[in-house]
């Protein structure tokens, strides 16, 4: 009887593609909002037999290819939202990343140590596509599905880029495990497995970080229209909306029924004109400041440095004497909020013009501080898409934030799972940080996290709401904010060196072969 093995060599090339392409949609369900960890592992490990028992590269390359489509045409089909043609052109470049994954697969399959070769080749890949091209795209990365799996303990340790490599580990030596000879060598596979599954157990000798005092932080959730490119509303809706909604709590603290707040946070796209510059906007949130009578940090859209170009922008506002302290938004979203090689593309795809003006990205980590009576509180806060990128997130605690929250925009996106996969990326990034992390957006969902990744509360979308919560302040840094960067460089080095040696004995033993066989057929000439 053929082994499992053999029948997968014997695969045609489109079959193989087409089991690659159904892999890659099964992966999309261990992300949000499905959150199905275990297919997501069977996927990456189906992933490896397929590409692993390739007869040459270019089914390798294939399988990752198909299995990329099949993924983010499922995962970030919320793009559509926006334009059909960007989702589409991001799920094929991001397919062609999985493309040299299983290229990558393919070639670490010759090593005898290749689940754990293979493993580092996703580490690799994962941060190629994270960085390159236009910063990159870290959305869908293995780790972040780990938050409610027995793997999230690795988060405080190794951060995501660790956590996603144990994903992949585990997937890797659950194939090796299906073709693998003999019942001892399964054994030790399984084994294996399940031992790096429970590391992650040892993420629970990582404390929350230290209490420092408590500060209470209202949060207010404004409501906007909502859905597609226009998700904002008409100019000033957004912002006259999270007006009344900060009103409203100023009148539930003024009757007792809430404490009063220290400060208080607005959303990402608080508001959508320069409240600096914009008569209305800046009266609007005059109104504000003075209806609740403590600091407001107001997310909002300012216009410059230059001409046609803005920025997203966070300011603490204080009642009586207004703006003070701002942090510019550092990671942009490609043709959502700037235009890459605008001069070319504009002339050729006029519907790039929706993107209005170019943003420019801000410097430093988000820190900020609160001045409140008699002290000083430091903030560090997010814009929506900079959970995604690790040096970011932790720039925030190493420049000595006390106090984490998350300003997001999702009005666009309400209704589909682009919302849900912010969240639990904001909750990996909680337990990752060991903080906890208030999460502010102007629609939905916002909410509050505790450090180790659990949800206190979420607040629904399409609803204006507000309150008080209090919240400690924290310090202290977990080792995966400290080392996870240097450990993520590490690995990737470690893994092209382990691809380089892989090649250099594939290529002794083919000539040696070669030589053997040209040797033997020399002999047997009459």
């Amino acid at each position: 009887m053929p082994s499992v093995t053999d029948r997968l060599r014997a695969l045609p090339w489109w079959l193989r593609t087409s089991l690659a392409v159904a892999a890659g949609a099964a992966a999309s369900t261990g992300f949000a909002p499905l959150g199905w960890w275990p297919i997501l592992i069977l996927a990456v490990a189906g992933l490896s037999l397929l590409t692993v028992t390739a007869s040459g590269w270019w089914q390798a390359a294939l399988a990752g290819f198909g299995y990329g489509l099949g993924l983010y045409l499922i995962a970030v089909r919320w793009l559509s939202a926006i334009f059909v043609e960007a989702m589409l052109g991001l799920a094929a470049l991001e397919a062609g990343f999985l493309a040299v994954l299983g290229v990558l697969l393919w070639w670490a399959g010759r090593s005898r140590a290749w689940p754990l070769l293979a493993a580092g080749c996703w580490l690799l890949v994962e941060y190629l596509f994270s960085h390159f091209p236009f910063g990159g795209f870290p959305w869908l990365r293995l780790g972040y599905t780990t938050i409610d799996a027995p793997l999230a303990g690795l988060l405080p340790l190794v951060g995501v880029p660790g956590a996603g490599f144990a994903v992949a580990l585990v997937a890797q030596l659950l194939a090796w495990t299906a073709i693998a000879g003999g019942l001892r060598r399964r054994l030790a596979g399984l084994a294996a497995a399940v031992a790096v599954l429970l590391g992650g157990l040892a993420g629970l000798l990582v404390p929350a970080g230290a209490e420092q005092g408590t500060v209470r932080v209202g949060y207010v959730q404004g409501n906007a229209p909502g859905g597609g490119i226009y998700g904002l509303g008409a100019p000033r809706t957004i912002t006259n909306n999270h007006v009344a909604e900060t009103q409203r709590l100023a009148a539930r603290v003024a009757s007792g029924e809430l404490p009063r707040p220290d400060f208080v946070v607005w959303p990402e796209n608080g508001t959508d004109m320069d409240p600096l510059t914009d008569g209305q906007t800046n009266r609007a949130v005059w109104s504000a400041v003075e209806a609740i009578g403590v600091p407001l940090v107001v997310g909002g859209l300012t216009d410059g440095p230059g001409t046609y170009e803005r920025q997203t922008t966070t300011i603490v506002w204080y009642p009586g004497t207004g703006p003070a302290a701002t942090y510019h938004k550092r990671n942009l979203v490609p043709f959502g909020e700037w235009v890459p090689l605008r001069g070319l593309l504009e002339p050729l795809f006029p519907v790039v013009r929706y993107v209005g003006a170019q943003s420019v990205p801000g410097v430093g980590p988000g820190v900020l501080p609160v001045d409140l009576s008699g002290r000083t509180v430091r903030l560090g806060t997010l814009i929506c898409y900079e959970v995604a990128f690790d040096a970011t997130v932790h720039d925030t605690v190493l420049g000595g934030a006390q106090v984490n929250v998350v300003q997001s925009s999702n009005a666009m996106y309400v209704g589909t799972a682009q919302v849900a996969q912010q969240f639990a990326i904001t909750r990996a990034r909680a337990a990752e940080l060991r903080r906890d992390v208030l999460v502010v957006t102007t629609t939905g969902t916002s909410g509050l996290i505790r450090p180790d990744g659990g949800v206190a509360f979420t607040l629904p979308e399409f609803q204006a709401a507000s309150g008080v919560v209090e919240l400690p302040l924290r310090g202290g840094a977990t080792p995966a904010v400290l080392y996870s960067g240097a450990v993520e460089l590490a690995g990737v080095a470690l893994t092209l060196l382990g691809l380089g040696w892989t090649g250099w004995r594939y290529r002794g033993r083919t000539g040696r072969v070669r030589q053997n066989g040209s040797s033997a057929s020399t002999k047997e000439k009459p």
